[in-house]
């Protein structure tokens, strides 16, 4: 396929997503959870038999995850400041991204998710709106904020309030391309330990991305990233200048780089096992030159949307043995739809108080598992696609095992009982969708 037809390709789902986001005015609704058999029965689940349901969270606030949806509930919150790949949008035009995020998070992990957009761009300002939610909801999953902006709003979340908060941006993204190095690892037989890793940007994606690295056993000292005017390294006056407002980036440059590589994109590949870049829409930002110059048997992950830092065929060309991108148009896509269903599902299951980065890694481990279980791992299939379900309430049931080890749970459940919940309550969503469409609740999609 050439170029310009892939770019196409590509630009299809655009023009079907304005054809159809007006036919169905909306991509999600509420829906009731209860029998109402007849309207006697809001006696029960309304005035004035709820009065005993609140009575009773009154006197033991922990049982509103019994007897209210809070238990399934997570709110999609943003701010409009960067959305995608399109930047500062504002709030109204992020909403059809957090409705499209609540819709995955129910079809692929049964969660409830609500799309929240704030009207505001100052981060205390909507902390403290996030936080005067907590009540209502069992988990925040913070998307599409602008850095380092989204740093300072996710740790003042994640320390002050008492239910989980992750940046899928961050935490998300991270988890995913973790799982897939695991099994490129294993696809060019090399101890992901003791590989080097390039990373190309240093946005909140990669900075994450080299945290996990890190907690999944890869030497702080073998990464290389690089940001738009060059390698991190601790000569990096600019970023040393600016270390209070840039402090994650900071951080990367004192932790990193045990070598002190200095120079662009070129020096921060060459010799390397694998890069992971998440930086500028390609193509041409890696070169087939650069690909040559990496060690034996390279693992190219050049996630860039809508067009990568390099197409695929030019890094296979150039000797990369596994190569992935952020689509679907091609295999080995890195999906954060992977991560953030099932997360979530073991965290609420578990009452967790806080997503770690072990319980991503977790996660990432599961899903790599889950290839390799089904003897199928090979260059081009290192990671699960979303059609899978299956690995979802495995994802679950490792994530809460690790938040119950980590004592960060309030439930304690064997993996066991996570999975077996996990399957039913994803089972039931998807029955559910189908159910809908069967009955033309929700009517078919209209013909072009």
């Amino acid at each position: 396929m050439s170029e310009g037809e892939l770019l196409k390709k590509a630009e299809k789902p655009s023009e079907e997503a304005m054809r159809l986001h007006p036919f169905y005015r909306g991509k999600i609704q509420t829906a009731p959870r209860c029998a109402v058999r007849s309207v006697n029965d809001f006696a029960v689940w309304y005035t004035p038999g709820v009065a005993a349901a609140c009575r009773a969270i009154h006197a033991n606030r922990d049982l509103v995850y019994d007897l209210t949806c809070k238990w399934n509930t997570v709110a999609v919150v943003t701010d409009g400041t960067r959305v995608l790949g399109l930047g500062n949008i504002g709030p109204e035009a992020g909403m059809p991204v957090m409705e499209g995020k609540a819709l995955i998070f129910k079809f692929l992990g049964g969660v409830d998710a609500i799309p929240i957009c704030l009207d505001t761009a100052d981060p205390d300002e909507f902390i403290k709106t996030v936080k005067y939610l907590q009540p209502s909801f069992g988990g925040v999953n913070l998307e599409d904020i602008e850095q380092p902006k989204c740093f300072y709003v996710l740790e003042r979340l994640r320390s002050e309030m008492t239910i989980p908060v992750w940046h899928d941006d961050q935490q998300g993204t991270a988890a995913v391309t973790l799982a897939g190095m695991i099994n490129a690892a294993k696809i060019v037989d090399k101890k992901l330990a003791d590989m080097r890793i390039a990373l190309i940007g240093a946005g909140a994606a990669n900075i994450c991305v080299a945290r996990m690295l890190m907690a999944a056993g890869v030497r702080p000292g073998n990464i290389v990233m690089t940001d738009s005017k060059g390698t991190l390294h601790q000569d990096r006056d600019d970023i040393e200048k600016s270390r209070e407002k840039f402090k994650e980036k900071w951080e990367m440059c004192l932790r990193t780089n045990g070598d002190r590589v200095k120079g662009g994109i070129a020096e921060a590949m060459k010799g390397a096992d694998a890069v992971v870049a998440l930086a500028q829409p390609g193509p041409g930002v890696i070169k087939k030159e650069w690909v040559r110059f990496m060690a034996h048997d390279p693992i190219v992950f050049a996630c860039a949307n809508p067009v990568p830092e390099i197409w695929p065929w030019e890094a296979k060309e150039a000797g990369a043995r596994v190569v992935a991108t952020g689509r679907s148009d091609f295999p080995n896509q890195v999906n954060n739809s992977l991560g953030f269903p099932g997360i979530f599902r073991g965290v609420l299951d578990t009452r967790a108080v806080t997503i770690t980065d072990e319980m991503c890694v977790a996660a990432a481990e599961t899903l790599a598992g889950f290839v390799e279980s089904k003897g199928a791992l090979r260059e081009e299939y290192v990671l699960p696609t979303m059609e899978e379900w299956e690995v979802y309430p495995l994802e679950a049931a490792a994530v809460g095992r690790k938040a119950v080890e980590q004592g960060v749970a309030r439930v304690n459940l064997t993996h066991e009982e996570l999975l077996r919940r996990a399957k039913a309550v994803i089972a039931d969503s998807r029955n559910m969708m189908r159910l809908l469409m069967d009955e033309g609740i929700v009517p078919p999609w209209p013909e072009a």
